[in-house]
Formats: C-alpha cells, sequence, structure tokens
C-alpha cells in the first residue's frame, strides 16, 4: 500500500495528514471557526488567505509527528473538488508544487470522495459495495459506492444541505456559528416530541414522493414560523424544545430514507460521512433503526467526521495503488458530481 501526504482546504480546515495501509501516521488539522465566527459563517476570502497563512506550519507538523522523511512518501495529494474555489487552489498549489519538487505523482481528490473513505480509517476491512450517506454543511447524498472511484447517486437534497439547515436554524435563535454542534448540546435536554416538523417529502411529477431524496427549507421555514408564533405568545422561547424537535425531524428523515435505500438495493451496510455524522440524534435513530432490519451502520470516529486530511489520504492511497494519477494541469472545481470522480485520473495501468 502507498503512502500519501494529503492537502485539505475546501472550505475553512487547513489540514496535513499521511496516511499508509489505511492507518493514519499523522494528522494536522488548523481549524478557522474562531475567524469566521464572528461573521456567521465562513468567508470564503479570509478562508483562503487563512489557508496561505498556515500550510506550511501544518505541513511540518505533519511530516514531524509521522517522523518520515520524503523519500518514504510515495504520493502527494490534494482535494480540488468541490468546494470554495479560491481555498482549494491554495492546498492544489501547495501539492503540485511539493510532487514537482520531491519528484512525486500527484493524485487529485473529490471531497466527497474523501468522505466516504473516512469511515475506512475506522474499518480498514471494509469493502465495497455498501451504502454511503453523506451529510455535511454543503451535501446531503446517498451514494451507492460500488468500487474505488465507481459510484451511483441515489439520493440528494433539493434544496438546503441538511449542516447548513442546522447552520440556518442556529442563526435564527441566535445561537451562534456553527450551529451543528451546539444545536445537538441544546437538544440533549430538550423535548423531542414537543413541536410536530415536517420532514420535506420531495413529490414526484406523477404523484406521491421521491424515496430517497430530502429537502430542508421547509423545514427551515418551519421552524421559522414556529419562533414567531411563540415570540408573538410568550416573552421567552423553548429553545431546548425547538432544537430537540428540529434536530429529531432531520435525524428521523435521513435515516427513514437511508434504511429504505439500502433494503431496496440489498446492501446490508450503511456508512456515514460529513460533518453531520457527528450528530447524537441521527446517530441514535440509526443505529435503532439498523439493528431493526439486521443492516452494519458505520460511523467514523468524530474526529473524522469533519474536514481532515486523514480521509484524503486514505482516498489517494487507493488510487495511487491503483496506477491512478493526476495531471499536473489538473485545476478545481466548485461543483463535480461524484459519478465524475474518475475525470480527475489518467491511469497508468
Amino acid at each position: 500500500m502507498s503512502t500519501v501526504l494529503a492537502i485539505e482546504t475546501s472550505c475553512d480546515e487547513t489540514a496535513v495528514a499521511i496516511v499508509k495501509n489505511r492507518q493514519i501516521c499523522s494528522s494536522v488539522v488548523a481549524s478557522q471557526i474562531p475567524v469566521h465566527r464572528q461573521y456567521g459563517g465562513v468567508v470564503p476570502e479570509i478562508a483562503s488567505r487563512q489557508h496561505v497563512e498556515t500550510i506550511n506550519n501544518c505541513l511540518e507538523k505533519a511530516l514531524q509527528d509521522a517522523q518520515l522523511e520524503w523519500a518514504s512518501i510515495d504520493g502527494i495529494a490534494a482535494t480540488c473538488a468541490p468546494g470554495l474555489v479560491g481555498a482549494l487552489l491554495v492546498g492544489l498549489t501547495a501539492a503540485k508544487t511539493l510532487a514537482i519538487v520531491h519528484r512525486k505523482p500527484f493524485v487529485g481528490v473529490h471531497h466527497l470522495e474523501g468522505h466516504i473513505y473516512a469511515t475506512y480509517l475506522s474499518e480498514p476491512s471494509l469493502q465495497p459495495p455498501f451504502l454511503c450517506l453523506l451529510v455535511s454543511g454543503g451535501h446531503t447524498s446517498l451514494i451507492y459506492v460500488k468500487d474505488c472511484g465507481v459510484y451511483e447517486t441515489l439520493g440528494e437534497t433539493r434544496d438546503d444541505a441538511a449542516g447548513e439547515a442546522f447552520d440556518k436554524v442556529a442563526r435564527l435563535l441566535n445561537l451562534g456559528y456553527p450551529g451543528g454542534p451546539v444545536i445537538d448540546q441544546l437538544a440533549q435536554v430538550g423535548n423531542p416530541q414537543a413541536y410536530p416538523l415536517p420532514e420535506g417529502n420531495v413529490g414526484l411529477p406523477g404523484g406521491g414522493y421521491h424515496p430517497y431524496d430530502s429537502s430542508f427549507s421547509g423545514l427551515k421555514t418551519a421552524v421559522l414560523r414556529l419562533v414567531q408564533k411563540l415570540q408573538q405568545e410568550s416573552q421567552s422561547l423553548p429553545v431546548n424544545d425547538i432544537v430537540a424537535s428540529f434536530q429529531e425531524s432531520v435525524a428521523r428523515s435521513l435515516t427513514r430514507r437511508a434504511i429504505a435505500c439500502a433494503l431496496d438495493y440489498g446492501l446490508d451496510t450503511i456508512a456515514i460521512g460529513g460533518g453531520v455524522a457527528a450528530n447524537s440524534g441521527l446517530r441514535k435513530h440509526l443505529q435503532i433503526a439498523a439493528e431493526q432490519r439486521n443492516l452494519r451502520v458505520l460511523f467514523p470516529p468524530l474526529k473524522f467526521c469533519t474536514d481532515n486530511a486523514a480521509m484524503i489520504a486514505c482516498a489517494a492511497a487507493d488510487h495511487l495503488n491503483r496506477g491512478h494519477t493526476s495531471p499536473l494541469t489538473l485545476g478545481v472545481q466548485s461543483r463535480l458530481p461524484i459519478p465524475e470522480v474518475m475525470q480527475l485520473y489518467q491511469t497508468s495501468q
């Protein structure tokens, strides 16, 4: 198996990691949350500048922690899509430069493929096929994982991603940024049955609902109307009950779709990826539902739910082992459907 150094700068974490045989040699993550919190969300230009200022220190620490020299590194990887263009360019340029200087093959990695591979870091024996429920601030998808680089999107959000909905509801309730962790914490002491909120079904032209697609904009609006109604009736808001009811709706919606999709496609394993995979409500719902239907559900460790470079290195190593490398002319893309991931590579085999 290849030893890969990878860089992840798709949004607001500057991350560098070294992975060998699906084992982590080092993983460094420099978060920008304190910088962006005052703005209530990520400011792309500020994120890019922070990456430039931080990346060299992260590279140095990753090599020191792994106690490896450049001669032990088989390839250099970086996230190239999707993400914030300016932020992606910082990591991609650094990775290409290192590949040229140290004469190593370069591998561009799809960010969502990285989240799929996060599960391999804790379950190195996992093999396709399986279903991945990917839930983050920018993405909510059900992905049929057939092989390395071979994916089919079976369901996705039609509007807001699940993590985006958490941030917007937190902003509505003045809970700060990011919204996911604080909502999860407050929901622990709230009543999830206090307020019935919609799951956001997606209608089909011929009638009925899409079995796997989701929608969260209606849920966000329902929370807004609930807050406005409660504010008219009382001076204080039952915030804990509101967020518990909101979280319950999201978890119930995602669980129902993931379980149905796995059963319909004959898949006995569901791997969860993305920042919302850290949510305790979603974990509880999925584990209970999976046990009832004899399905296996896998969650990566909390530190690998959010953006990190270890998952990128893991994916890159698998591609490199199969003879997949990327040209140094590869650019960044703000959007790229995961079924098109193989366009990032040229094959030597």
